[in-house]
């Protein structure tokens, strides 16, 4: 009975991590916003419990702070966070495509070359599109066949929740990030590991370019 409590305290506290992660990320919780446990257990729906387990989780993970005399709030990433956090996704990302290129079948190709199509589509609705972005490099994190590598990036891909807005919101964004996963999608079927690495650097250098860019943009 008592591990029953353990795993369904687990999963709540799992549950709870996500919603709040997603929170963060669709921009419901800005960064520098404080988080109360009461506050968002009632969003959630849930008991305190679960929410002060997920916010000492985001906190030892760096996507939450100590804000004096209020508890927590999501952490703002300085410029040089940001420059040292796209080096690393340049990193791991490259890694990815290469190993993808050796390993993934068909039948994967063909679904991120179907998502790839839908956010194309998407190029109107930026919330939208960073949806499909991610979901597109999800499944390319499958195609790799590591799980070492998928923890790293997913774990790098908690962080990126703490930029403000998407890239996607610059105009023509779209367009040009779905011919760069064209590009690593040609590298994948032709199984040409070089290619599809340097795509991928390619594709997450453009990333950070249009990140600064709307950074600068005047409100």
């Amino acid at each position: 009975m008592t591990r029953s409590k353990d795993l369904l305290s687990k999963t709540r506290g799992q549950s709870a991590y996500q919603a709040i992660l997603a929170a963060i990320r669709d921009g419901i919780y800005q960064p520098g916003d404080p988080l109360r446990e009461e506050e968002v257990a009632s969003r959630l729906g849930v008991s305190r419990t679960p929410v002060r387990e997920a916010l000492g989780r985001l906190q030892e993970k760096g996507l939450l702070e100590a804000a004096p005399g209020r508890g927590v709030a999501v952490s703002i990433l300085s410029m040089q966070q940001i420059f040292e956090l796209y080096a690393m996704r340049e990193e791991l990302e490259g890694v990815v495509a290469r190993y993808a290129a050796r390993y993934a079948t068909d039948a994967e190709i063909g679904n991120l070359e179907g998502i790839n199509q839908k956010f194309a589509a998407a190029s109107a609705d930026p919330k939208l599109a960073a949806q499909l972005n991610r979901q597109f490099h999800a499944r390319l994190y499958d195609a790799a066949r590591n799980r070492y590598l998928r923890q790293a990036v997913e774990d790098l891909q908690e962080t990126i929740a703490l930029l403000p807005d998407t890239t996607f919101i610059q105009e023509g964004r779209t367009a040009t990030a779905t011919e760069e996963h064209v590009a690593i999608l040609s590298a994948l079927r032709n199984h040409d590991p070089i290619a599809a690495e340097r795509a991928a650097i390619g594709h997450i250098k453009t990333a950070l370019e249009v990140r600064l860019a709307i950074s600068k943009m005047p409100e």
